[in-house]
């Protein structure tokens, strides 16, 4: 009896000690308009909209609140991730009123942010909650209508790349979204042996592998290239050794904009001289032929 009675006590204080370490932001931000609410604190709303309906909505079809926590703990659960939400992916029917309570549990900066929504009623497209620290902010948004899948996650440096993302759906959804922890499969899966992988991770193959190598090797200059390469840049060099001279008595006393001009004008007259010379041979070969 006495060991319960201390077990009691130590979950209430360890859950009073919680809730004091959570800072609860909502009675301290400051609207700023448009939807934009912010403290000194480093709690953060922004794209809120508590009674404007998006076009195709003739009214609000639910309301709905959801809890968010985030964190380094609930990471644990997917090997290689850092951070995390509690949950990766909801759902909710169209034209749907969400409240968002977003709890931060890390002592770092977390933010869980939705894009693609409208953007003549969300400023850039985007809902947005951030709270810095140990902390409570709370946001509502009204879902668009039509069947779409959503990208929600923490935008901070590798917040993101690290774990912290999921996927919200309206109505049926627009199919799964890649790399979401848990849910779907990573596109580039994190690989530290310093082996190469025998197949590529999600919906790659081999065969593509093995043609992109085969094209790049056809793509990369043989020896016989690179000596053809070198002849050319000897001839050159050997030209421009010989011409120095030369151009140094014609181009003495001339700006550079006319050593430009001149230069370009031989380049002209010799192309030109090429031009002709290879029309006279075909000319020749014809008449040979013809004869």
């Amino acid at each position: 009896m006495r060991v319960l009675f201390f077990t009691a006590m130590s979950f209430l204080f360890s859950s009073v000690v919680f809730a004091q370490e959570i800072e609860d932001h909502d009675n301290m931000l400051m609207d700023h308009g448009g939807g934009h609410l912010m403290d000194m604190g480093g709690g953060m709303v922004m794209g809120q909209n508590l009674d404007t309906l998006p076009g195709g909505c003739d009214k609000i079809a639910t309301t709905k609140e959801i809890t968010v926590h985030a964190g380094h703990k609930y990471a644990k659960k997917f090997p290689g991730r850092m951070f995390a939400f509690d949950v990766q992916e909801y759902q909710f029917e169209p034209c749907t009123k969400l409240t968002v309570h977003f709890i931060n549990e890390d002592h770092v900066r977390h933010q869980w942010m939705m894009h693609g929504l409208p953007g003549y009623l969300y400023p850039k497209g985007m809902f947005h909650l951030e709270v810095t620290g140990p902390g409570k902010v709370s946001g509502t948004l009204i879902l668009p209508p039509g069947d779409k899948t959503y990208l929600v996650h923490c935008d901070l440096a590798q917040h993101m790349e690290k774990g912290m993302k999921g996927q919200l759906k309206v109505g049926k959804g627009s199919g799964d979204l890649p790399s979401i922890p848990g849910v779907t499969e990573f596109v580039v899966q994190d690989d530290y042996s310093g082996a190469i992988p025998e197949k590529l991770s999600y919906n790659q193959s081999t065969d593509s592998a093995s043609a992109k190598a085969a094209t790049a090797k056809k793509q990369q200059p043989t020896a016989s290239d690179d000596s053809f390469i070198s002849g050319v840049m000897v001839v050159g060099l050997a030209i421009g050794l010989l011409l120095a001279p030369l151009l140094a008595k014609k181009f003495k006393g001339m700006t550079a904009a006319e050593v430009v001009t001149y230069v370009f004008e031989l380049i002209k007259e010799t192309v030109n001289y090429i031009i002709q010379l290879i029309n006279t041979l075909i000319k020749k070969a014809s008449s040979g032929k013809a004869s």
